[in-house]
């Protein structure tokens, strides 16, 4: 959780840090792109799952 919360702060800072010099902000301006991320992370953890269990 300690992990987690320190992307969260650490995405914050960089997020108020490029707005405040008017830059674009380095994300995907889109829900769509950011839950794409997830699902892509969630893929390969269910399917180190599966693996683990057809190998026991």
């Amino acid at each position: 959780m300690k992990e987690v919360t320190m992307a969260l702060i650490a995405g914050l800072v960089v997020g108020m840090l490029f707005k405040f010099l008017k830059l674009p902000l380095p994300a995907p301006p889109v829900f769509s792109a950011v839950v794409g991320v997830f699902g892509v992370y969630f893929g390969g953890v269910l399917l180190d799952w599966i693996l683990k269990l057809v190998q026991h």
